[in-house]
């Protein structure tokens, strides 16, 4: 037991030193497009998108008039996001050695204290804006926060745990728009859902994705625990329960016809990518990230097909 334990320090005494030569000659503009690409830009971006789409659902015509608490909360989420992706990065460095050996901090291009501080400023700022939000909202973005910062220490090695705690992150955008627009209607409670019910199918696709190293750092994540095939069946089920609910929002009212017409297209890639995701997962959950992208668009647009 001590052998092992003292071949696996020896492992990460190297690993360290490695890593410390690796940052000695990374220029300014290195590190600078470094920590723009540890958030994740795009997905920062799409998640301020869809908490405006929360306020924008909410308010519909009327948005204009909470446009400050729309917007304020739109920079919560995107500087958030973009911090909760730095931090995984910062306590996945050794996983992304594996998994991702071209991601900013395995490729030397930033330094993990650098990285760890670097998301604790946006953090921090985040927090700030959410102070000026309603009180409802302001409680979602703590929470949201905490979650963010805790997922890859605490929850991400649990199986499913960590891949629900995700799905909430990724529907409650929703819900934080519309309550910093002070209307947090059951309209996007069922958005919540569905956005929710699509993250998780994803996340557990990512899981299969990063099998390998996951296993090899200890953790116990849900492809680990339960089986790939298995796995992939839950995420395949729980995407098809998510797109035979995917017209609800029409049947209620909540959007207008051109929702439908928007929404097929998204429907079709979701189901094609859980399908995809058996024989290449790391494909298939990219290709399921459009079909969300795709989706939001559809919720714009039949939310606007109402106002026009």
């Amino acid at each position: 037991m001590r052998s092992r334990q003292f071949e696996y320090n020896s492992m990460r005494f190297v690993l360290f030193i490695v890593t410390a030569k690796k940052f000695a000659g990374v220029s300014s503009d290195e590190r600078i497009r470094g920590l723009i690409e540890l958030t994740r830009p795009g997905n920062a971006i799409a998640s301020g998108v869809l908490t405006f789409t929360g306020a924008f659902v909410a308010q519909g015509s009327e948005i204009l008039s909470h446009l400050g608490a729309s917007s304020a909360a739109t920079i919560t989420t995107i500087l958030a996001t973009g911090a909760g992706m730095a931090i995984n990065d910062y306590f996945d460095r050794d996983i992304d050695r594996i998994n991702n050996p071209e991601r900013p901090i395995p490729r030397g291009a930033v330094e993990p204290r650098t990285v760890l501080v670097f998301s604790l400023v946006l953090f921090a700022i985040a927090g700030a804006f959410a102070l000026t939000l309603p009180v409802l909202a302001t409680i979602i973005a703590v929470l949201n926060l905490i979650a963010l910062i805790t997922y890859t220490e605490f929850f991400k090695g649990l199986p499913g745990v960590g891949n629900l705690l995700v799905s909430y992150l990724g529907g409650s955008t929703f819900l934080f728009g519309a309550a910093a627009a002070g209307n947090l209607t059951s309209a996007v409670g069922v958005l919540f859902l569905l956005a929710a019910l699509s993250t998780f199918a994803r996340e557990v696709i990512k899981d299969v994705e990063d099998l390998a190293g996951d296993r090899e750092e200890g953790l116990n994540t849900l492809p680990i625990s339960v089986g790939r095939r298995p796995a992939l069946i839950l995420a395949m089920a729980v995407l098809v329960v998510g797109m035979l609910a995917s017209p609800i929002p029409y049947f209620i009212g909540t959007f207008g016809a051109a929702y439908l017409i928007l929404v097929a297209p998204a429907v079709l890639v979701m189901l094609y990518s859980g399908y995809r995701s058996f024989d290449d997962p790391a494909g298939g959950q990219s290709l399921l990230k459009y079909g969300m992208y795709i989706s939001a668009v559809a919720f714009i647009g039949g939310r606007l097909a109402l106002l026009l």
